[in-house]
């Protein structure tokens, strides 16, 4: 049997990622830091439009986006970056629906993808959101991002092991990554490999004195190790964001 090629595979995740698309879905998106749209292999939106999207006018990007529609309704870039504008203005519904029209016209973004994953990964659609950010690796697998997102689903998921591999990928892109660091404790302590889980916390207290789900963490194995709990479900689980 020949090996599928990357376009194949990236086609045969899109229809499999639309399969499971659902209807309702009204994400609650605060703390969710949205990737910034870029221009991408489509050329064809309207440059005012984009401008006050770089702008920050998130009001006058979307009347000037969906006017664009309105004349070219295939143009999928335009409902990827009327999706951002809604997203950055509180509408996560219309977010989620222009950015899947933007997927069902056959964009194929890795920040379409990546944003589309961190909108189900709030709202817990975690089957969804692995689609999204696996889609988001495919096509963008030099950024750190996508693997990082995709290992924290691989990680609520139960799937410790690939949540790891997707970690240290990130970590082998952008070393420097506070968060990821910190998840990768996270994952070795859930393993039951709690030396490890200390090495990652203790070092990377050490490099940012000030993040505090390192130190929690640390608190929670000291406590673990002194027998004051017995499994870290008494306290909630392992800090994980700051």
């Amino acid at each position: 049997m020949s090996k599928s090629s990357p376009i194949c595979l990236i086609a045969l995740l899109a229809a499999s990622f639309l399969f499971y698309q659902t209807s309702s879905s009204s994400a609650a998106s605060v703390g969710r830091a949205a990737s910034a749209p870029s221009s991408g292999d489509d050329p064809i939106c309207d440059p005012t439009a984009d401008y006050y999207l770089g702008m920050e006018d998130y009001p006058k990007a979307v009347k000037l986006h969906e006017a664009l529609i309105e004349k070219h309704p295939g143009k999928a870039l335009a409902y990827y970056h009327l999706g951002f504008a809604y997203g950055v203005l509180g509408n996560h519904e219309r977010e989620l629906f222009d950015y899947q029209k933007a997927v069902e016209l056959g964009l194929s973004d890795w920040e379409l993808f990546l944003n589309l994953g961190r909108l189900y990964l709030e709202n817990n659609q975690l089957d969804q959101a692995s689609n999204a950010f696996r889609l988001a690796a495919l096509v963008g697998p030099y950024h750190p991002e996508t693997h990082y997102n995709l290992g924290l689903v691989y990680e609520r998921l139960g799937a410790l092991q690939k949540a790891e591999q997707e970690i240290l990928l990130s970590l082998r892109l952008e070393p420097d990554q506070a968060e990821a660091l910190n998840t990768l404790g996270v994952i070795y302590a859930e393993e039951g490999d709690y030396r490890r889980a200390y090495n990652e916390w203790a070092d990377l207290t050490r490099a940012y004195p000030d993040f505090a789900p390192a130190r929690a963490n640390l608190e929670v194995l000291h406590r673990i190790e002194q027998g004051q709990i017995k499994h870290t479900k008494q306290l909630g689980g392992f800090a994980k964001m700051p």
